[in-house]
């Protein structure tokens, strides 16, 4: 986002410095009195709001995409394998020493963070703490999601204490009674000085997440969740949480002229009304967002001969592209006759972009006078005993391991065209010159929670079994998706699978897929190379959760690995 930069960082100047990122602290209270101010009270909000940027804006992201269906993590002949900590997400095979999960401590520190800013306005009594609260709560919903069991930090810890995880469904419920407890505390206004904070909607959007998600997080045990036999008694609470969004008017699906793809644009911000909780990110002064690197292919830079690269500009830096969108969520994407979220995905040969506009031209981008197209089927390159390179394409009638290459557990495309050409890429994030020079970050804005995962979510819960309301059905809630985006609608009601697939094509790359996988039972079915018979492929139910990064363990020794690492 590049409008309205000062409003959120000219507090953050005179914020709190960062918080130590153990889970043990020593509480000290900054001031006898808090200081009544606003400004006073933006310099204590501002670090809590924000502290996220840099895990929200690259590792969560690689921890929650890769696991997904919606990318694999490739590399070239040793380019971007960088140990095999993508292509572990890929596969399942989640390893405690990896970069892509180890981030618990950042999360733990914006809990503390937050904890401290109660502490100095005087604790839960003082009403004025209720968005400090939502950050906490929501801290604590990244952990409890992503790794089960977390302590409940609702209090700095004194110097010493030992800090003990509670059990996942234990903290679900407590999570609910903070939301519930500030929900009506919360500011309702819905502009520039809310943008990038918490209000009402964003945290009933929250406990409508964890509402749905229900069944998920209060299973005896991550693995114990059986989609097949969902049961909820908070269904009928998804579609009351989701109804007070709608009602209020203030959020809508539509952006201008560009649509579906302007909410994504550098220049996002407050004038998108579908987002209801977004993290703001500026190349400049707010960095952290490096969604598009690795999506960029490989050398879309530039045109390897001093020319611009296919966003229409020299970006300035290299690119990583070494996610490639699965077979499987490819076809997901482009299956509709039209669909405008199409115009996002780089599939077959890739076309110049306007660096202006935004929009794709006609004419064919080259690398170094070749056009680039771009093969849907990944396939893995290895070389025989005479040193000849093949590929080998996964598959159902693979099923021999001993089929595939000796260094497969990199997922290795090769490093050249060919090898970099494997799988579509996307632009959703569109990349600017003037950004990407800046350390290759981003100024597009991350949405958190949108208003048409709330119109979703109420079509989910009443295909669940709650009750319809205000005259909403899910053929209605649904074709209110297809609609806006120029995609065909349903001509009767919409099965569950129905809302999966169209989730995945609204909320492609905006980290929900492995959440929507887990609930509606498909995290462990086969794509990408995620298949039965591929060597270091897993499909225990005790990877829905990810392992205990190895340096949290290593300072709470009172604690124990998840099962199964």
């Amino acid at each position: 986002m590049k409008t309205n930069i000062k409003l959120f960082f000219a507090a953050g100047l005179i914020a709190l410095t960062a918080g130590c990122t153990d889970l043990d602290v020593t509480p000290e209270a900054q001031y006898t009195e808090y200081p009544n101010s606003e400004a006073a009270v933006e310099a204590q909000m501002a670090d809590v709001y924000f502290h996220l940027r840099g895990t929200l804006g690259r590792r969560y992201m690689e921890s929650q995409a890769l696991s997904s269906d919606e990318w694999v993590g490739i590399s070239f002949d040793g380019d971007y394998a960088d140990g095999g900590i993508y292509a572990q997400c890929s596969l399942h095979n989640f390893d405690p020493t990896s970069a892509c999960i180890d981030w618990y401590e950042d999360v733990s520190a914006g809990i503390t963070k937050a904890n401290r800013v109660i502490v100095n306005m005087g604790g839960e009594e003082n009403d004025a703490t209720a968005q400090a609260r939502f950050m906490r709560a929501y801290y604590t919903w990244i952990l409890m999601d992503c790794f089960g069991d977390t302590p409940i930090l609702s209090k700095l810890a004194s110097e010493g204490e030992q800090i003990d995880r509670a059990p996942r469904a234990e903290v679900a419920r407590w999570i609910e009674s903070e939301l519930k407890a500030i929900i009506d505390l919360l500011p309702t206004n819905v502009d520039v000085s809310t943008y990038g904070k918490p209000t009402r909607y964003a945290a009933e959007a929250l406990l409508a997440k964890l509402y749905i998600n229900w069944p998920v997080y209060t299973a005896s045990t991550p693995g114990a969740y059986d989609a097949a036999s969902y049961s909820n008694e908070h269904i009928n609470d998804v579609v009351t949480l989701c109804d007070d969004i709608i009602k209020s008017g203030k959020f809508s699906l539509s952006e201008g002229a560009n649509g579906y793809r302007s909410k994504f644009f550098p220049n996002n911000g407050p004038q998108i009304k579908d987002f209801i909780y977004a993290m703001p990110f500026d190349a400049i002064t707010a960095q952290g967002f490096q969604y598009c690197r690795p999506r960029i292919w490989r050398q879309g830079r530039n045109d390897g001969d001093g020319g611009p690269g296919y966003f229409g500009s020299d970006i300035g830096n290299s690119t990583g592209g070494n996610f490639s969108i699965s077979p499987e969520m490819s076809d997901r994407l482009m299956e509709l006759a039209s669909d405008d979220r199409q115009e996002n995905i780089l599939a077959g040969q890739i076309y110049m972009f306007d660096p202006t506009t935004y929009a794709k031209t006609s004419t064919p981008y080259k690398y170094k006078g070749q056009e680039i197209v771009l093969d849907k089927t990944i396939r893995l390159k290895y070389t025989d005993a005479d040193n000849n390179a093949h590929y080998i394409e996964y598959g159902d009638g693979i099923k021999n391991t001993a089929l595939y290459p000796a260094d497969c557990s990199m997922l290795n495309t090769g490093k050249d065209v060919k090898g970099w050409s494997q799988g579509y890429k996307s632009v959703k994030y569109f990349v600017i010159r003037e950004d990407f020079i800046n350390g290759r970050n981003q100024s597009n804005d991350l949405p958190i929670f949108r208003y048409a995962d709330i119109l979703l979510l109420k079509a989910e819960a009443i295909v669940r079994g709650a009750s319809a309301t205000n005259g909403q059905t899910p053929q209605g809630l649904f074709n209110e998706i297809r609609t806006y985006v120029n995609a065909p609608t349903l001509a009767g009601a919409p099965t569950l699978e129905n809302i999966y697939d169209e989730r995945g094509r609204e909320l492609f790359d905006e980290n929900w897929r492995r959440n929507d996988m887990i609930r509606f039972g498909h995290f462990e079915d086969e794509y990408g190379f995620h298949r039965k018979g591929f060597p270091t492929a897993r499909f225990d139910k005790e990877c829905r959760i990810f392992p205990i990064p190895k340096s949290v363990l290593d300072k709470n020794t009172n604690w124990k690995q998840n099962p199964g690492y």
